[in-house]
């Protein structure tokens, strides 16, 4: 897989990944995006032995969209801290099966994660181990009985976005795991990542970056993606 990169320099790496490419390795042990671009920085610098690469945040395999991942600890240490101080900006593209009716909103849920099922479930603030999500959308199109939304996440829960959505009964198109008598066959989630906003780790400059999905079923049907 030919990687793309939107951004590097010393201290952090800006790229594009795939839908249905993992994060990170799992027990499928198939290639993730943390060794492609470990292969990619050893090849292009001509590094030897083992790379340093941090892993910032994650993305579910199938969903696309743009990552960051730092080169240095110091630059790891420095963003993690923005992520966890909430001001590490996270925007993305989802597209929404029905007509979403209003405009745009607030979602706060409570999401409980069973490991074992690898599924996210919407549970009462006081069940164990639940955790608080929300985030805010808003509509950007309405075409074919789906709904493109823009969505600011304010929190980062596994599965977040697929799940407060397809509660509300406005599963993300392409979602196998959580839309009711969706046609297996559809094609992948409907879930991009389309823009992020940190302070470089060491430079202190604002860093934004913001890039589009592929122009292919069902984004290429929206005229505001184009």
């Amino acid at each position: 897989m030919k990687l793309e990169v939107v951004y590097e320099d010393n201290h952090i790496i800006v790229v594009r990944k795939p839908a249905n490419i993992l994060t990170q390795g799992d027990a499928t042990n198939d290639i993730s995006m943390l060794e492609i671009i470990k292969d990619y920085i050893k090849l292009k610098y001509k590094k030897e032995g083992n790379v340093f690469l941090g892993l910032l945040h994650r993305l579910d395999r199938p969903v696309s969209g743009i990552m960051v991942f730092a080169r240095t600890s110091k630059g790891a240490s420095r963003i993690s801290d923005q992520i966890r101080r909430k001001v590490f900006k996270k925007t993305y593209y989802a597209v929404l099966l029905g007509n979403l009716e209003e405009d745009k909103g607030d979602l706060k849920d409570y999401l409980y994660k069973n490991k074992k099922e690898n599924r996210v479930y919407v549970v009462d603030e006081n069940h164990k181990d639940s955790k608080l999500a929300e985030l805010s959308y808003e509509v950007i199109e309405r075409k074919n009985n789906m709904t493109l939304v823009k969505i600011d996440l304010k929190t980062g829960r596994p599965h977040q976005i697929r799940v407060q959505f397809a509660s509300k009964g406005y599963p993300l198109y392409g979602d196998k795991r959580y839309a009711k008598n969706l046609n297996k066959n559809n094609d992948l989630i409907a879930l991009f990542s389309n823009k992020i906003e940190f302070e470089h780790p060491t430079k202190k400059e604002k860093m934004e970056f913001c890039i589009k999905p592929k122009s292919i079923y069902p984004w290429n049907l929206f005229d505001k993606l184009k």
